[in-house]
């Protein structure tokens, strides 16, 4: 995989009540990625970006919201998802360091 499909394939971090839930949990990360994305790319990004070692990637297409507004039915596109489970000791910070 060359360097610039590293950096289009992860879109950024999804913060969710349950994506803290499994951070804590599980040693586990969510991220929202390309919608061409696959596992394997998916893991080769997070080694490489953050440098830890992805133990296993779940990955899942999320469906669009339906949306109503005065023009009549609209929808928000859809996205996909992907849980990295990271190996034992490993880990990464999102938080903002003052």
């Amino acid at each position: 995989m060359n360097s610039e499909r590293i950096f289009t394939v992860l879109l950024g971090p999804h913060i969710s009540e349950k994506a803290a839930i499994g951070a804590e949990d599980a040693n586990r990360v969510a991220f929202k990625v390309a919608i061409d994305a696959t596992k394997l790319e998916i893991k080769k990004a997070v080694e490489k970006l953050f440098k830890v070692k992805v133990q296993k990637v779940q990955v899942l297409n999320v469906k669009g919201k339906a949306k109503r507004n005065r023009y009549g039915l609209t929808s928000k596109p859809n996205w996909k998802k992907a849980y990295v489970r990271l190996e034992q000791g490993h880990e990464i910070d999102f938080s903002i360091a003052d």
